[in-house]
């Protein structure tokens, strides 16, 4: 009997796939924090680990090293659970020796058992060797791995009650869940001291991380992927503080409010896989277009961009958008006046314009809103903050039925 090792810190996540791989055969163990995770290593020695990268007390990347510099575990298999937009988190991952890094947001159980089996199916029915050398690879606040007195023994295979729908039980935790988010992101804007807001972040973060993973379960695939986006912007939050400014605030709070949004058109909103949006960036130069655009790719939306203002508004004369970003300040014709403009056209009378530019005062502001934009990003801005509100947008004029092609 094969042994899996899950260390995952959401109970909802862990219980489903525990029940799923012991209904399949496997003897299961589930640590809840990085440390006790470890410990079960040596104790449990398993004949590979799914491990979430993003854990309350060890980061899933030091667990990594701390295991790949031990006797015997340099190859042991392991499947870590990431976030497809912390791209570098995921480079480091597979830099201390991930066997393959899948996204919480979009994998599902069924998923999850292949690359199980393709790990294991041909491996030796004997665990691999209990860890003989203790200590980190590298500097990490880990415990050394240690051989147990005791081995524990594999539990019984399959469970004698059929594990819950996890789709059906989410949808009845989810006015919770986001009363939960709504709750903490009130806190957060109310706390003026940096530990306070920090702490608040940690705590919106978990709950938010958790989300991501039970609404994957769920199969609401639209919904996965803003709480997924959402994640990744507390998380940069968390590591970069000085970058919780009004805007990144208004963007938090908007895509907490968004989520009911997408979770009472989740069927619908799932469509967007099989229509894929189109966005058009105009900026006169070529090293903003360059950064809005690898924003939007953080989100896997595509663009077309353009130089001239005068161009792009005659390519929006025959052509539909989803989503147009503009900078302000360009020659020829400025971003208000291009906004006007497009406005008169039949096809972008709703489509959500969002203005990123380095004019930031109170005149630029009140001129976008008046020209009939959306929404306004100064320079510099984070590129996870435009891809949220890209995803948000694109998603909502999609579901509020401004495209016919949903």
């Amino acid at each position: 009997m094969k042994r899996i090792l899950l260390i995952e810190d959401d109970q909802i996540v862990s219980t489903v796939y525990r029940n799923r791989l012991i209904a399949e055969g496997f003897a299961v163990e589930v640590a809840k924090e990085g440390r006790t995770g470890l410990e079960l290593v040596a104790s449990f020695r398993p004949d590979l680990i799914i491990l979430d990268l993003m854990l309350p007390d060890i980061s899933g990347v030091d667990i990594m090293k701390t295991l790949r510099a031990q006797p015997g575990l340099e190859k042991l298999p392991i499947i870590v659970f990431s976030n497809t937009y912390l791209s570098n988190l995921m480079k480091e991952a597979w830099k201390a020796g991930a066997s393959k890094c899948l996204s919480k947001a979009s994998c599902t159980p069924k998923q999850i058992l292949e690359a199980i089996h393709s790990l294991v199916d041909n491996l030796p029915d004997t665990p691999a060797p209990a860890p003989t050398a203790p200590g980190p690879a590298s500097p990490a606040p880990t415990a050394p791995i240690a051989p147990a007195a005791a081995e524990i023994q594999p539990k019984p295979a399959a469970p004698a009650v059929p594990p819950a729908d996890p789709g059906e039980q989410f949808r009845k935790n989810f006015p919770g869940i986001l009363n939960t988010l709504r709750t903490h992101n009130q806190t957060l804007h109310k706390t003026t001291d940096g530990t306070g807001r920090f702490q608040q972040l940690d705590i919106l973060y978990a709950n938010v991380h958790a989300l991501t993973g039970q609404a994957s379960l769920a199969s609401m695939a639209s919904l996965a992927r803003v709480a997924e986006a959402l994640e990744a912007l507390v998380r940069e939050l968390q590591q970069k503080p000085q970058n919780l400014t009004p805007s990144t605030l208004r963007t938090v709070a908007g895509t907490i409010d968004f989520l009911d949004f997408v979770f009472k058109h989740s069927k619908a909103a799932d469509t967007l896989r099989h229509h894929p949006a189109r966005i058009l960036v105009v900026d006169d130069e070529l090293i903003s277009r360059r950064g809005v655009t690898h924003a939007l790719e953080k989100a896997k939306l595509s663009c077309e961009d353009l130089e001239d203002p005068i161009a792009a508004l005659e390519l929006l004369a025959d052509n539909s958008y989803d989503l147009i970003i503009l900078d302000a300040d360009m020659p020829g014709m400025n971003g208000f006046e291009l906004c006007a403009k497009l406005r008169s056209l039949p096809d972008h009378k709703n489509t959500p314009v969002v203005f990123v530019t380095s004019l930031n005062d109170f005149e630029a502001r009140a001129n976008s809103t008046m020209a009939g934009g959306n929404d306004f990003i100064a320079k510099p801005y984070l590129f996870i903050e435009l891809a949220v509100k890209a995803l948000t947008y694109v998603l909502r004029g999609r579901l509020e039925g401004n495209k016919p092609n949903l």
